[in-house]
């Protein structure tokens, strides 16, 4: 092969329909359940909160949903992104591993967050919908939803983890630029809020809080929808174009992945770039030697640590029943500096996947992620969000691990954004301030304690 450092493709190249890993599982995922009857939800149990295409695309079976055309020209913007060879990481470490990252960084909010962010604003704008409502840890969805909304002429409501918003300012300033009312959450605002505020007026927030206000305002306007930017089937669907660039761009290389990695909170970017490779697996079209693996922090360890369960997507417990690997709805995870993998379940899909032994997971502590993020950035001169860190530190594991056995191996993952708003991360790490964190089994066994009892 060359010394070729980046695979550029031109936006023709764009894919033209979403991948939808359902169609090709040999286990159908479990349904969503209705938390009052236990019976899987229907169309019309979601329809207050969502628009009927998106509800559609969250049960399909259909392996291709096509992109609208008005989103995949918002799409041209950045997509495709470009993929890269990572060789100054692979020289610095001496490995004869072959390193590959597609950038997600690349996108105007500055993650992957985008692609499904653009897609739902335009089915809400279709629906009639004027306003969205939605929770984001990091900022990095909140950001990319306020671009979306900017573009259909949507209103945008964000509630910003507590954590996240005093330690994120800058996030909190670009979805403010964008247009988006942004509000720390726990808030006063809303019933859900005003009840964690009342048991600890001091909370750091969580996912699950958010979720809860974003939700409940949802819940009671019929202009306003909620949008999420992660765990839920449509979600990720619309994050496949990720993967489905990485596979062309890795022919163009003239390679192909023995090992794909991406960290994971609520599985989004993992999915988008793991799921197309896993369903080529599935049918049989190559890669059948491939390994997927999801990086997750040990402060919040759903995949590795958490029970296979139904669970509500929220602490107020306003969602419906997923299953899910979980660490219980009430878990608040600790301030650690990466707020976009601080949620207490995994998607339905990826952990489906989990249990069916089609991927692997494991933890990594914040310390060695930010050293992996670190090195990164003075080699490959792309400072990562501290969520990507995670990925990066299994990728450096990987290639020691060829270069301990002597074993070249093309490894993949995905960069899934930059972090240029998360200085005071790094200012942290630098300064030996930064601290590592495994949440202590018996606090998790107390947040598992309060799981709903679903009948078998």
């Amino acid at each position: 092969m060359s010394e070729q450092i980046k695979y550029v493709m031109t936006e023709e190249r764009i894919p033209l329909a979403w991948y939808n890993i359902q169609a090709d599982l040999p286990v159908p995922a479990p349904p969503v359940l209705h938390p009052g009857t236990g019976k899987p939800i229907g169309p019309e149990d979601l329809a207050a909160i969502f628009p009927m295409k998106l509800i559609e695309q969250e049960v399909s079976t259909e392996r291709e949903i096509e992109i609208p055309e008005p989103v995949r020209e918002i799409y041209r913007q950045w997509r495709p992104t470009p993929l890269y060879r990572a060789r100054q990481l692979e020289r610095a470490l001496g490995t004869p591993a072959r390193i590959y990252y597609k950038y997600e960084g690349y996108s105007p909010p500055g993650s992957h967050k985008a692609n499904t962010a653009v897609a739902q604003a335009y089915y809400n704008k279709q629906a009639g919908i004027k306003r969205l409502s939605t929770e984001t840890g990091a900022g990095q969805w909140g950001s990319s939803l306020a671009m979306g909304c900017q573009h259909f002429g949507l209103e945008c409501k964000v509630y910003m983890v507590r954590v996240s918003f005093d330690q994120k300012p800058y996030r909190k300033a670009l979805m403010q630029t964008y247009g988006a009312e942004v509000t720390a959450s726990p808030s006063e605002e809303t019933a859900a809020g005003r009840a964690v505020l009342a048991q600890n007026p001091n909370s750091p927030g969580s996912l699950g809080i958010a979720i809860s206000e974003a939700v409940e305002v949802a819940a009671q306007d019929k202009d306003t929808n909620y949008a999420l930017g992660s765990v839920l089937n449509h979600v990720l669907l619309h994050q496949s174009v990720i993967g489905q660039e990485a596979m062309e761009q890795m022919a163009m290389a003239g390679d192909q992945p023995d090992v794909v990695i991406g960290c994971t909170g609520g599985g989004s970017n993992f999915a988008g770039l793991a799921f197309p490779f896993v369903g080529a697996k599935l049918r049989g079209e190559g890669y059948e030697k491939i390994r997927v693996v999801a990086v997750e922090p040990t402060a919040c360890p759903s995949l590795t640590r958490g029970q296979y369960a139904y669970d509500f997507g929220d602490t107020a417990r306003l969602t419906p029943l997923l299953k899910m690997h979980t660490l219980g709805s009430e878990f608040i995870p600790p301030a650690i500096h990466t707020g976009g993998l601080r949620y207490h379940g995994m998607a339905p899909l990826v952990s489906h996947l989990r249990t069916l032994e089609l991927i692997e997971a494991i933890g990594v502590q914040q310390v060695e992620c930010f050293a992996a993020g670190v090195q990164f950035a003075r080699l490959e001169g792309i400072l990562p969000a501290p969520e990507a860190n995670h990925a990066i530190a299994a990728v450096i594991r990987e290639a020691n691990r060829c270069k301990e056995e002597g074993v070249s191996r093309a490894i993949l993952f995905n960069l899934s954004g930059h972090g240029h708003f998360d200085m005071s991360a790094y200012t942290a790490y630098l300064s030996g301030q930064l601290k590592d964190y495994e949440y202590p089994e018996q606090e998790i066994a107390m947040a598992l304690a309060h799981l709903p009892v679903v009948a078998s």
